[in-house]
């Protein structure tokens, strides 16, 4: 009768139950532990580069909805109360709240990170963070983003938000990758939406502006324009050209920056789709 006994088994689940007795009687020692705890101290943690958030913010936030919590016993602090009130805050990402065993109680948040700064059609000015997320403007803090503005039809209810509109979205994804690029986040310092509800980027260095018209094809338009860049305006000057269109995959149509006595752009410039970039590689002259 005992060879039948599978004692593995039965080691297994014995030893189970030990360390769930072992952890209960950890727990309630623990608890009866907090029990007799007083908040020593208040530690907050906010890292990163931006100051949306700050100590006094913080304090400001804990001294309205829990009070002052040095001197309190541990176990009349209502943890997560407090950190659903950090959560609500427009300008936290994410945010933990604990206590140690020495009565400290640490609070580490996360700041939304701001990517585009927006001033749509009726002057409302808001962000867009990292995460395509709309947050308010700060009296205390304007982040160095790229900014864009004319025709934007996104509204802001002033409170954290999604995207609605189609425009909003590619102006977030263009952010978005020009962002991530070294090179384009030092040339393209705004952006703009015209009457055709199109995206216009402005250039740092050129006098030109370079017309986008949505966040398509974002990885080859660029390139071409890189390459556009690099062996085209050596030969003509970065004020060759008043518009740069690249709207269209592998074809960039330039309009040259001359006015001539009747006030008349000069014609415009245009590079097939096939031969262009091949004939900007390989360093021949294009035509004006």
């Amino acid at each position: 009768m005992l060879k039948k006994i599978n004692w593995k088994a039965v080691l297994f689940v014995f030893t189970w139950l030990v360390c769930l007795a072992g952890l209960g009687v950890l727990m309630s020692f623990i608890d009866s532990k907090k029990s007799e705890l007083k908040c020593s101290d208040v530690k907050v943690i906010i890292p990163g580069t931006s100051s949306f958030i700050d100590r006094k913010e913080v304090n400001r936030i804990l001294d309205k909805h829990a009070g002052p919590l040095v001197g309190r016993f541990l176990y009349e602090i209502n943890i997560h109360r407090i950190e659903k009130v950090l959560k609500e805050n427009p300008y936290i990402r994410k945010a933990r709240v604990y206590a140690d065993m020495d009565g400290v109680v640490h609070i580490e948040i996360e700041q939304r990170e701001p990517l585009l700064r927006v001033i749509n059609y009726t002057n409302q000015n808001f962000y867009i963070d990292n995460d395509g997320f709309k947050i308010p403007a700060s009296a205390s803090y304007t982040p160095h983003v790229l900014v864009v503005n004319g025709f934007v039809m996104e509204h802001f209810s002033g409170r954290t938000d999604t995207l609605k509109t189609e425009m909003a979205k590619d102006l977030y994804r263009a952010a978005l990758y020009i962002q991530s690029d070294s090179l384009w986040k030092e040339q393209i310092e705004q952006m703009y939406v015209n009457e055709q509800k199109e995206i216009e980027l402005v250039p740092r260095v050129g006098n030109h502006k370079i017309l986008l018209g949505n966040a398509d094809s974002l990885d080859i338009r660029l390139r071409n324009l890189l390459i556009f860049y690099k062996k085209a305006i050596p030969s003509v000057g970065w004020d060759a050209y008043k518009t740069i269109n690249i709207k269209y995959a592998n074809q960039i149509i330039c309009e040259k920056n001359m006015i001539d006595s009747n006030h008349n752009t000069a014609p415009v410039a245009e590079i097939s789709p096939v031969d262009s970039l091949e004939n900007i590689t390989n360093n021949k002259k294009i035509k004006p």
